[in-house]
């Protein structure tokens, strides 16, 4: 992507900069110039974190909302705008296509139970860009990536207090990392909390 190469390029520049700053600092000691090497370093010191500055600011390295999650679990990520189905964001994306295989996928290899599962990896195990599964995504279902994910998760959660799980091992089991994100997705979809759902007695307890 566009930002990996942006701090590639920064990182070469600064690696240039250094070497630059050694062969001045050696050249101003060599003609004998003692108080020179101080002045170097505040000079490229400075000119390093004004860099920085500007590359911080930089439009070009903040992230699209949508690129947001390749990095996070799904579970995580925060909530998107949904996109309209007649959206012109979708004229150029395959949505029928994509939704069959990742329904396949999520279906058939319960994707949603690993907890570090991301967008990246769901588009590249579909062999799609990323911003078309979430476009794709999102014009099917009006809800963002999180919450697709999370739909599979609370049912398998679901399926696992009705065979007498405690609440903490069914959600761990279900994909999800955090108590509190579990709760309020769990009270989302099916409108009660997971200890309200109706559970059958475990064998221990028998």
């Amino acid at each position: 992507g566009h930002v990996p190469a942006l701090i590639w390029r920064a990182i070469a520049i600064a690696l240039i900069a250094s070497a630059v700053s050694d062969v001045c600092i050696s050249l101003a000691l060599s003609f004998g110039y003692d108080s020179a090497p101080g002045l170097i370093l505040s000079i490229f010191s400075s000119i390093a974190l004004l860099t920085i500055g500007f590359l911080s600011l930089s439009p070009d390295i903040a992230s699209d909302p949508r690129d947001e999650i390749e990095d996070g679990p799904a579970s995580d990520i925060d909530v998107m705008h949904p996109v309209s189905p007649t959206s012109k964001a979708t004229d150029d994306v395959p949505v029928a296509d994509i939704m069959a295989q990742l329904d396949t996928l999520i279906a058939d290899k319960k994707l949603y139970l690993d907890p570090d599962l991301t967008l990246a990896r769901l588009a590249r195990r579909l062999g799609y860009p990323l911003k078309q599964v979430s476009t794709a995504i999102n014009a099917a279902t009006g809800e963002n990536v999180s919450r697709y994910i999370n739909k599979y998760r609370i049912e398998h959660a679901c399926r696992e207090l009705e065979n007498g799980q405690n609440v903490t091992t069914a959600m761990l089991a279900s994909g999800f990392n955090t108590k509190s994100n579990f709760n309020r997705e769990f009270l989302r979809i099916t409108g009660k909390t997971p200890s309200q759902w109706p559970q059958q007695p475990s064998a221990g307890s028998l």
